[in-house]
């Protein structure tokens, strides 16, 4: 461990070469001897002392005080007074200097030592202390944040450049201000979600996130706070952008939907509207279900287009009354592949495809095209079958009339879990009994 370096400022050269020896006894190493204040400023530039052992009463126009003062705001070097004038005024001017320790002539050797190390120890706390006030300070200055810091009475103590930008204050101005004059908010409606803005002292306005913490005095005393802000305005506008762009998307997505579903139905003017009808049907057995709004808005989607692939049937077949024949049956019942090789490439969010290629599945795997059993059917397809059969035994058709409501829901009662989901059935059964849904007929085109 490198020894502690001494300067000692004494104009009585006897005295001072007693301290010497008794700080050399004791393990010290003393790097200088000055008698005056400014040969103690010149040793003490040079040599850079760990402590500095100052007489009040020194030659020249500078007291011990007053170079120690000197001395402290140039270098930082702490400074012990040995004095033999201890009265209350000397003590008050000494302690403007944050002098590190008092030494009253006469003194032994265990007393200088005590004095010396204390004071060392000291100034090493202190040293950390500042190395830390430092990294902090550079820390918060760097940080993408605004940071002020307060008292416990709401009085600024500390303001980072960000915040001064943000705020419009600089920092001297706002130390002292309370902050609520400095850090003016307001709360404005953005959309749904209430919007915290900033209103800085120059006109300006900012979109913001803010955090308040609490400080302690380590004794579970409050001692202020701390609030940290940052500035969302680029993140506002580019949420605001990315909405209106999906919304632009969602509009030119819903006119390409129902584009198709009106090329289907020109083709097929018996069944106009059928499609909207039981996508609206899907849709509130969905809710009444408990889905999400996702899935409930993908379900709507796949009700809106799920017979697109009747346009690969002819329209004769289609609108032709009476019975059908086998092979006219075969070809309907391609629709739902087609319908599903149209729309595979589209990258729905949503499993449309599959909705619209399972809608005729059955449960028991009677179903077409694929056969499928069970939960391999997709829910949205499962509650699309029931919508579907619903609507259509309800409605008119070239080879038959309206069976009525009444029937339809008979139909799929008497077959749920063996045919239709019960849950879907269940569901659709609750909307219609409670009068909380039922059809809208819309004029023939």
């Amino acid at each position: 461990m490198d020894k502690i370096r001494l300067l000692i400022v004494e104009d009585e050269s006897l005295v001072a070469r007693d301290i010497e020896n008794m700080a050399v006894s004791q393990g010290y190493e003393v790097c200088g001897i000055a008698s005056s204040g400014d040969q103690c400023l010149e040793i003490a530039t040079r040599c850079q002392p760990d402590i500095i052992l100052m007489d009040v009463i020194i030659k020249g126009s500078l007291d011990g005080i007053s170079v120690a003062e000197k001395i402290w705001r140039s270098y930082r070097i702490p400074v012990i007074f040995v004095t033999a004038y201890a009265d209350e005024q000397t003590l008050k001017r000494a302690k403007i200097t944050e002098a590190f320790g008092y030494i009253i002539k006469p003194f032994d050797e265990r007393e200088l030592k005590v004095a010396i190390e204390m004071a060392y120890f000291k100034s090493l706390l202190e040293a950390r202390l500042r190395e830390r006030e430092e990294w902090l300070s550079a820390l918060l200055k760097s940080i993408g944040d605004g940071v002020i810091a307060t008292d416990k009475n709401g009085i600024i103590t500390f303001m980072n450049p960000l915040a001064e930008r943000l705020t419009g204050w600089a920092h001297d101005d706002a130390l002292s201000q309370p902050l609520r004059d400095v850090f003016r908010t307001i709360v404005s409606q953005d959309g749904d979600e209430p919007e915290i803005v900033l209103w800085a002292k120059n006109g300006k306005k900012y979109a913001i996130e803010e955090t308040a913490m609490p400080m302690s005095d380590g004794r579970h005393n409050s001692s202020g706070h701390v609030l940290v802000f940052r500035d969302i305005s680029a993140r506002k506008s580019a949420e605001k952008e990315l909405k209106e762009s999906w919304e632009r998307l969602h509009q030119a997505l819903e006119g390409t939907i129902q584009a198709m579903a009106l090329t289907i139905e020109i083709r097929d003017p018996y069944t106009a509207g059928h499609q909207r009808r039981v996508s609206k049907l899907s849709c509130a057995i969905a809710q009444e279900l408990g889905m999400s709004e996702f899935q409930v808005e993908g379900l709507r989607v796949a009700g809106d287009i799920h017979d697109i692939g009747k346009i690969y049937v002819p329209a004769e077949i289609l609108s032709k009354p009476g019975h059908i024949t086998a092979i006219e049956y075969g070809i309907i019942k391609t629709h739902p592949q087609v319908g599903y090789d149209i729309l595979k490439t589209i990258k729905f969010p949503w499993p449309v495809a599959q909705i619209v290629l399972q809608h005729h599945e059955r449960l028991d795997g009677s179903g077409y095209p694929l056969g499928l059993v069970g939960d391999l059917i997709l829910k949205e397809a499962r509650i699309l079958t029931v919508a579907d059969i619903v609507e259509a035994m309800s409605s008119h058709r070239p080879y038959r009339p309206a069976q009525g409501i009444d029937k339809a829901l008979a139909e799929v009662v008497e077959n749920k879990g063996r045919f239709y989901d019960t849950e879907a059935v269940d569901a659709c059964v609750r909307l219609f009994g409670e009068n909380r849904f039922h059809f809208i007929a819309e004029p023939q085109s």
